[in-house]
């Protein structure tokens, strides 16, 4: 008995010397809304000691805003090191900052709770002077290239527009022949008959073309105004049929008229084929009498009666909506070729899937190409980049045995293209709280039965961020129920799990997604690379 008095005295007395060792403080007890209290840690230590001060989210519920740099002196053999923490709180209310724990060498010691009073501020509007809303500040946006594009389109329009109406709609100038052709038969052969005038046939004595287009003027005259085979006709058809058509009343010609042409055709088939050369004034007389027969066959033939007239002024409407008709056919297969013209380009460049979805508007592709939200979600937090800002998800009750804290934030459900979801869990950092991880991954993948999944494959793996926080990973294939309807979809999914080194934080981040869309599998490949665990000293 003597022996075991002498041991507890021992130990008692090695207990005050150990927790001699370590003192805590606070500058203030009681803070407003936001207000920053220093919290410091005192040791004295041998220089040989190694000494452990806290890290990370271990005050709450006061959070943690700056961790200073440790000050060391020396006092004798004795080394004295203090450590400051910045400390806040925006919730009025009395609060406990929880024992710490420190480790010294291979000995652990605990510092004392201590109690904050974190008060609202007060406004004395009798004191107070209120003053106006402040307007709204000005915030540039992030640089954006959608005008460019907007510009660019505008002008590739234009310019497609602009080659349509040049090339089909436009009024071209007409060639001369072209302005020729337009003329009336009559005004065409009086205007061939000033341009043979024109030539030097008779100066150098070819007669022979001379004959040659006098005889073409008339026969071109009489084939579209009497006989439509005249230009074809021998000079005894054409006369047969001028005969004809004069005792059948068809055209009033005398038959002296008939045969000055039958004369002027005759003369020209011998300078043509004869080889005949006739006198120069005869040919001169022979152009003036063709001048003269032109004047008489248009006088003999009968005038157009009015329905007639309807008739030509109908065929020339007919013709005009023929060419108007042309004219939309030609446009319409113009812009098809182009457009297909560009569809095909861009297909063969970027793939025609990404085509044909970036002219539907893929609502996946959009979320993709559009602008992403990098933010910090949960206390310690989460940082992540997404498509959409996430949600906060209420909360069940927490077991004030285990929990502090609890927050979780979404974007999507399972039915839906993606689902994101990220979540934040406390505990208290005094209390011995063992975290299975793999429970917590096997209750996701129950999460992911209740919600209607199926046929989960399930991998696991550590993971480390692009910061180099580390934790767990567990992924794999599932079935993912469509939405409307009770088909399901081949999907993906990825857990991922972070302890903090206390064992009083739990992050877990829960992705799920259509891995038959492309634009999802990017979207959750840059989701999962952005993922950052903001430390203490951050």
């Amino acid at each position: 008995m003597g022996s075991v008095a002498i041991w507890s005295l021992f130990f008692s007395l090695f207990s005050l010397f150990s927790f001699a060792q370590v003192s805590s403080s606070i500058d203030s007890t009681t803070i407003k809304i936001g207000e920053q209290i220093t919290y410091k840690i005192q040791v004295e230590a041998d220089s040989s000691d190694f000494v452990l001060f806290p890290d990370g989210q271990t005050f709450m519920p006061l959070e943690m805003i700056e961790a200073y740099k440790t000050d060391t002196t020396k006092t004798n053999a004795k080394f004295k090191l203090i450590k400051k923490y910045g400390l806040t709180q925006f919730d009025s209310g009395a609060y406990t900052i929880p024992r710490q724990k420190i480790t010294i060498g291979e000995t652990v010691f605990y510092t004392d709770s201590l109690k904050v009073r974190v008060n609202a501020i007060e406004v004395d509007t009798t004191k107070q002077q209120l003053y106006d809303i402040k307007p709204m500040i000005k915030v540039e946006k992030a640089t954006s290239y959608f005008w460019l594009y907007v510009l660019l389109s505008v002008l590739i329009i234009a310019l497609v527009a602009f080659a349509l109406y040049w090339f089909i709609w436009r009024r071209k100038p007409l060639t001369e022949a072209e302005e020729i052709a337009l003329l009336p038969p009559y005004d065409r052969a009086k205007l061939a008959l000033q341009k043979l005038d024109e030539t030097d046939y008779l100066q150098r004595s070819e007669l022979k073309g001379y004959y040659s287009e006098l005889t073409f003027i008339i026969r071109k005259y009489l084939d579209e105004k009497v006989y439509d085979r005249a230009l074809e006709s021998t000079t005894d058809e054409l006369i047969s049929r001028l005969h004809l058509l004069k005792d059948a009343n068809k055209i009033i010609l005398s038959k002296e008229d008939i045969r000055n042409i039958e004369l002027i055709l005759k003369r020209a088939d011998l300078v043509k084929f004869a080889k005949s050369a006739p006198d120069l004034e005869l040919a001169k007389l022979d152009r003036t009498t063709v001048d003269m027969e032109i004047d008489i066959v248009k006088d003999a033939l009968p005038q157009p009666t009015e329905e007639e007239k309807l008739l030509d002024q109908r065929y020339k409407a007919d013709e005009d909506r023929k060419k108007k008709r042309e004219k939309i056919w030609l446009t319409v297969a113009a812009s098809v070729l182009i457009l297909a013209a560009t569809f095909i380009g861009f297909g063969l460049k970027y793939g025609f899937p990404y085509v044909v979805d970036s002219i539907v508007g893929e609502d996946t592709k959009e979320l993709l190409e559009g602008t992403w939200v990098s933010s910090e979600y949960g206390i310690p937090p989460v940082t992540i980049a997404t498509p959409a800002v996430l949600e906060r998800v209420e909360m069940q009750a927490i077991d004030s045995t285990q929990a502090t804290r609890r927050s979780a934030f979404s974007y999507g459900s399972l039915e839906q293209t993606l689902d994101i979801e990220v979540s934040t869990t406390q505990y208290d950092p005094q209390k011995e709280q063992k975290i299975d991880v793999n429970a917590e991954a096997e209750q996701a993948i129950r999460g992911f039965e209740n919600n209607g999944a199926k046929n989960l494959l399930v991998k696991r793996e550590k993971f480390e961020t692009p910061n180099a926080a580390q934790g767990l990973k567990v992924f794999g294939s599932l079935e993912l129920p469509v939405e409307g309807s009770s088909n399901f979809k081949t999907g993906e999914y990825t857990i991922l799990i972070f302890v903090s080194e206390d064992k009083s934080v739990l992050q877990k981040i829960v992705l799920a997604w259509d891995n038959q869309n492309p634009y999802a599998n990017d979207i959750m490949e840059r989701v999962i690379n952005s993922i950052e665990l903001k430390k203490a000293e951050d």
